[in-house]
Order: C-alpha cells, then structure tokens, then sequence
C-alpha cells in the first residue's frame, strides 16, 4: 500500500515538473518588407531544378552528376545518418535498460591424488533501472536529437543548394573562358591582318617601321591574354572535376561553338517571407535554434527532482546444484532532490539560456543577410542586362568604325594610330560584351541560390 502510495504521489510530481523548453520565435524582431525593392523580375515557370532554365544539357549532367557523387554530400548523409542514430538513443532512453550476469566458481583441492578442480559455486541474476521522465529531461534531451537531426537534414539540404550553384559558376566560366579564347585568336588574326597592310606599306615607303612596330606590339598584347585565360579555364575544369567527385583530368580544349548560356526560365522569386521556407541554411539556423532551447530544457530538468526504478532478481542460492531453486527480486524508487550546489545548476541555466540568446541573434543575422543577397543579386541582374545590352551597341559601333579605318587608311586618309586605336576598342568591346553576358547568367545563378531554389528535381 505504501509503494503504490509512493507511486501516486511521484506521479503528480511528475505532472508539475513537465519539460521546461522556452518557446521562441525566431523572426519576430525583425519586421519582413511585403516585397523585395528591387524592381527587377526574371521571367518564371520552370518547375524543375532552376538550372534548367539555362537549357545546357551539359550543364544539366554535371549538376546531376555532382549532387550524386560530390564527397560534401556524402559526409553531410553520414553525419545525417548519425543524427537519426543519436536520436533512437534518446528515444531507447524512455524504455528500462535491462542487463544480466552469470558467475562461476570453484576450488583446487591439493590433496587429492593428482590434484583436482571443484565446480561448487554459480549465480545468476537480472538486474535493471527504469528511469522516469519526472523532470522532463528526457523528453528535452530527445527534442535537442530531434532539433539535431532537422539541423543535418538542412545543412545537407544547404550543400545541395551551394554545390549546384558552384557547379553552375564553373561551367559558366568554362564556357566564358572558351569564349574569351575563340575571341582572342579572332582578335589576332585582324591583328596579323593590319600587321600585313602596315608591312606592306613599309615595303612601298608608304609607312615607316615605326609603324610596324606599334602594330606587332598591338597583336603580341592580345597574344599574351592566352595564358591568363588558359589558366582560368583549367582552374574551372579542375573545380568542376572536384565537385563531382572526379579527380582532375585533362583541360578540355576551347570549342569554337562554346557559348555563355542564356537564361530562359526559373522558380518565382516570390516574396521575402518565402526565405523563412526555403533557403536551407536559415531553417538550419532555426533548427540550432531548437537545440539551444532544448538545452536550457536539459539544464532546467537538473533543478527539479529525478526519479528512478532500479531492479533486480537473482537465481539460486549460490551453489551448482542449487541455481534454479529458488529466485529473489526486488524493485525500489529512487527519488533524487537537488539540494545545495554552490550555485552550479543556476549557472548552467544562465549559460544555457545565453547561449540560446546567441542563437537567436545569429538566425536574425542569416536572416538580413539572406535579404541583402536577394536584393543584390536583383539588381546585379538589371545591371548586367544593362552593361550587356549598351555592350552590344558599342561592338556594332566599332566594327562598322573599323571598317572605316581600314578604308581610310588604305587611301591615305586616317593614320595608323586612329586605325590601331579603332582596333582596341573592337577587341575590347568584344570582351567586355563576352564577360558581361557572363556576369548575367551569374546573376542569375546567385539569385536564385539566394531564395533557396530547389537544389534538385521534385
């Protein structure tokens, strides 16, 4: 009668002291503009992966082929793997842990003929404990796994998004690389070109070697760029390579038909509360979140009484013959109360709810991070459609002006100076036009990892 007396009144104990987690919300000090201030809008309805829109088929293989087999990847599942573990443990914790031991034993007795060993003694016996979730530590150890692994399940998800934009980057300059290459032998031959008439010129008297010179100096400038690309272009394969998982191979060579890709469609930017659902390392912010207040939980649970059942049960009475004869059990409640310390739980506390405070201001901190990233990459777009567009007018504009010059010179009419500066101005326009339709699908690209597009199909 006194032990289920007991019981009664550990279990309203048990009643009053349930988890003492601390409910937190994580965005509600920072108010959320209703939409981005940047005016600039991509076009969308894609459904699939946002690289898609770029409509690369090649573009498409890597990034499969990297979300497959890329090594980040591959620690970030083992270490979800170890989460989900880590979190059966705590849940096994609510259950009663059970262990059992068997022991024999015996005497040597020297004075039989020969010698001789005796089996006299054996025992065997359960013994276990059962601990209750009286102060509510097990279930706020069990919401810090739960947050832990949400937290691995996210930091994943977040290396997805990163590695498909690294792979988009570096197929991007691959393909800026062969283009800036195709470009340059371009630039050469119109070089080699003016170099010829200039000779020519030279041979008839009509122009000094002076002039000569300027304009091999003019296509040994232009030639001196390849090396520089050449490297860009194998630090991008080479990157490409270790994104998915392949060590690195041969540099492949420029093809003439390598063009910048151009965006078609993608996922809707949406609205700046959208961040809150789907860029992955702020919900993994959130997920730390969790954990910390789980741990102020945790150390809370230590201030109030603890409550355990040990058991036990025992077979025989010691001897061989005797270890089934007889069994003896027993069960106990063991209430631990907290009394004198120092100070030390409280402090525990303290550093517990601190930490959580860290926690709460590193999310705001992701957070307006995250919409100053949407807003630039917003704007980067408008710019470079801008800088693109107004690129694409001066390359016209200089070619139809070299075109000129050559004929002016050729009469006699403009100075090679006026045709050699022409000719800069073509060649460098060219490559500016090249690398801003690159810093445009750039854009592109950091955009829509800055509103957590999908990493992957479905």
């Amino acid at each position: 009668m006194r032990f289920a007396l007991s019981c009664a009144a550990l279990g309203l104990l048990a009643a009053c002291a349930s988890p003492q987690i601390p409910e937190v919300e994580p965005a509600a000090a920072i108010a959320l503009p209703e939409d981005y201030f940047a005016d600039a809008r991509p076009p969308a309805g894609l459904e699939e992966a946002w690289w898609r829109g770029f409509d690369e088929a090649e573009l498409d293989a890597l990034v499969a082929e990297a979300l497959a087999r890329n090594q980040t990847l591959e620690a970030a599942r083992a270490r979800l793997a170890a989460a989900r573990a880590v979190l059966r443990a705590e849940e096994a914790d609510f259950l009663p842990t059970i262990d059992g031991d068997a022991s024999l034993g015996g005497s040597i007795d020297s004075e039989a003929g020969g010698g001789g060993t005796f089996l006299d003694e054996a025992s065997a016996g359960l013994g276990g404990v059962w601990t209750i979730d009286l102060n509510g530590r097990l279930s706020a150890e069990g919401a810090e796994a739960l947050a832990g692994v949400e937290a691995s399940e996210y930091f994943l998800a977040d290396r997805r998004r990163l590695l498909a934009s690294a792979v988009a980057n570096r197929f991007v300059e691959l393909r800026r690389t062969g283009a800036r290459l195709r470009l340059l032998e371009q630039s050469a031959d119109l070089q080699r070109q003016t170099l010829r008439i200039v000779q020519l010129r030279e041979e008839a008297g009509l122009s000094s070697n002076f002039d000569v010179r300027r304009a091999a100096a003019d296509l040994s400038r232009t030639l001196a760029q390849r090396g520089p690309l050449l490297l860009a272009r194998a630090r991008a394969a080479n990157a490409l390579s270790v994104l998915t998982g392949e060590p690195p191979a041969e540099v492949p060579e420029a093809d003439g038909s390598e063009q910048i890709p151009d965006y078609a469609r993608g996922p809707a930017v949406g609205v700046p509360a959208d961040l809150l659902r789907a860029r992955p390392d702020l919900l993994l912010a959130e997920a730390d979140i969790a954990a910390a207040a789980a741990r102020v939980g945790i150390e809370r649970a230590d201030l109030l009484p603890a409550l355990s059942l040990p058991g036990f049960v025992t077979l025989g009475d010691g001897s061989v013959d005797g270890l089934f004869s007889q069994a003896v059990a027993g069960l106990a409640a063991v209430l631990g109360v907290p009394i004198l310390d120092g100070g030390r739980r409280r402090a525990e506390v303290a550093a517990a709810e601190a930490d959580l405070e860290a926690a709460l201001a590193d999310y705001r901190q992701v957070l307006l991070e995250n919409l100053a990233e949407v807003e630039s990459a917003l704007v980067a777009i408008r710019s470079a459609e801008d800088r693109r567009d107004e690129l694409a007018t001066a390359v016209a504009e200089s070619e139809a002006a070299f075109e000129q010059s050559n004929a002016l010179y050729r009469e006699g009419l403009a100075s090679l100076f006026d045709v050699l500066d022409v000719q800069r101005q073509l060649i460098g326009s060219r490559e500016a036009l090249i690398d801003a339709e690159a810093s445009l699908a750039q854009a592109y690209i950091d955009l829509f990892t800055a509103i957590g597009a999908p990493a992957e199909a479905g």
